[in-house]
């Protein structure tokens, strides 16, 4: 993301609101003078809900029953919800817009996630604790692709035309930086809170963001040019989000879901079999480190060096990171190769990602991100209830062979994206 300023006169916010209401929009010369600094906590903020309501769920079921497997299988609920209500949601907000849209999910999973420690805390039977932990993950606010959607549209809107592939470049980095750094935090901080304080109150956390936080995404002046954006447009038809170019990286995303699920869990297991266990979280965000930096130095690579390639070469970067994950002794340090995976990770996840807002269809731009997104929280929930158990039955170091598969996959994946390019060219 461009933000290049004058030195000597500070950066002043243009508000896409004034802009739309004159006959020719005011062009920006950078993505910042067109949206505000303010925006980017806000939105970077928003994204913790997601983020923490897998793990959360897992966390306090798990502790507050005593049972792993109702855990994971609350948890595995959430992402259930999160992939079958993502895309609905998205279609809606392609209808409608972000302002009218996600206040409303916003209110609705604040109640959901609170309602969990309360179904949970009273006994309630099995299968009532499984629809409440899906209606959590239904309405989840999926902030990312929304986030994204909104700085492509502003960046086609109102920067100057000659910043505007450099700036859409920067602008898919950060996002992508800004999502690794989510899904980092989101588990440590749900670790912390459970540990230093209470097993709920990472979810009232998480209900609390969603009331606050989210809401303040939603009505940020930024969202006026998507709803000017919004009028008139047409929308492809649905069959469009059933072509190979779109279901290849939605198949990508959740690859690198299952690379999450899988790493998390086994981590976990395998630091706890070293009797350090509550230190899982900040050794997962060693691998978030590296991911993040190299998130944002996608924006720094040749054009020559094309998407579908950097997925494929990043991604075997994982598999031989994977590879030395998968063969740590029992004593030693898992840092150094976490360290090693993010490298890939992070270029991985951004060219997956710019490539879902690439190829969207014409008007279902919201439709394509959610959807994405949905299938990553899928399977890191399923993957999360998978390695668990088999953590549980067989020992960490059986679960650590996961990771290299998930990677394996991504890797096929990116070489059929490969032949879908050269397909459709």
């Amino acid at each position: 993301m461009s933000t290049t300023t004058s030195t000597s006169t500070p950066a002043t916010p243009i508000s896409p609101a004034t802009q739309s209401a004159a006959a020719t929009p005011v062009l920006a010369p950078s993505l910042v003078r067109a949206t505000g600094w303010g925006y980017y906590p806000v939105a970077a903020i928003a994204r913790l809900p997601f983020a923490m309501v897998v793990v959360g769920v897992l966390t306090y079921v798990a502790t507050v029953t005593g049972s792993v497997a109702l855990g994971g299988l609350a948890s595995g609920a959430v992402g259930v919800g999160v992939v079958l209500a993502g895309p609905f949601v998205g279609g809606l907000v392609d209808r409608h817009g972000q302002r009218r849209v996600v206040p409303v999910v916003g209110l609705l999973n604040a109640v959901a996630v609170a309602l969990v420690p309360l179904v949970v805390g009273a006994d309630a039977t099995r299968p009532l604790v499984v629809v409440v932990a899906f209606l959590a993950g239904a309405t989840v606010p999926q902030v990312a692709p929304l986030s994204r959607t909104r700085l492509v549209t502003i960046v086609g809107a109102r920067v100057v035309p000659e910043k505007r592939v450099s700036t859409f470049s920067h602008v898919m980095s950060y996002e992508s930086a800004i999502d690794e750094t989510a899904f980092v935090i989101g588990p440590v901080l749900v670790g912390v809170l459970a540990a230093l304080v209470a097993p709920w109150l990472p979810l009232a956390v998480a209900a609390a963001l969603s009331l606050t936080a989210v809401v303040a995404f939603a009505l940020h002046p930024t969202a006026s040019v998507l709803a000017a954006g919004h009028a008139g447009e047409e929308r492809a038809p649905l069959r469009e989000m059933v072509r190979a170019r779109v279901l290849v990286v939605v198949g990508g995303a959740f690859a690198v879901g299952l690379f999450f699920g899988t790493t998390l869990t086994s981590l976990t297991a395998f630091m706890g079999e070293q009797g350090r266990g509550d230190e899982a979280g900040l050794a997962y965000g060693a691998m978030g480190l590296t991911s993040a930096v190299l998130a944002l130095g996608v924006a720094l690579l040749p054009r020559s060096f094309a998407p579908r390639w950097r997925w494929v070469a990043f991604g075997a970067l994982i598999v031989a990171s994977s590879v030395l994950y998968a063969g740590l002794a029992a004593d030693a340090s898992p840092i150094g190769v976490l360290l090693l995976m993010g490298l890939g990770v992070g270029p991985v996840l951004v060219t997956i990602l710019s490539m879902a807002s690439a190829r969207s269809p014409q008007g279902r731009a919201a439709t394509t991100m959610t959807l994405t997104t949905a299938a990553l929280a899928l399977a890191q929930a399923v993957a999360a209830t998978v390695t668990g158990q088999l953590a549980e039955s067989q020992g960490a170091a059986s679960s650590m062979v996961l990771p290299l598969a998930s990677a394996v996959l991504l890797v096929v994946l990116g070489l059929a994206n490969v032949a879908v390019e050269r397909r459709t060219a």
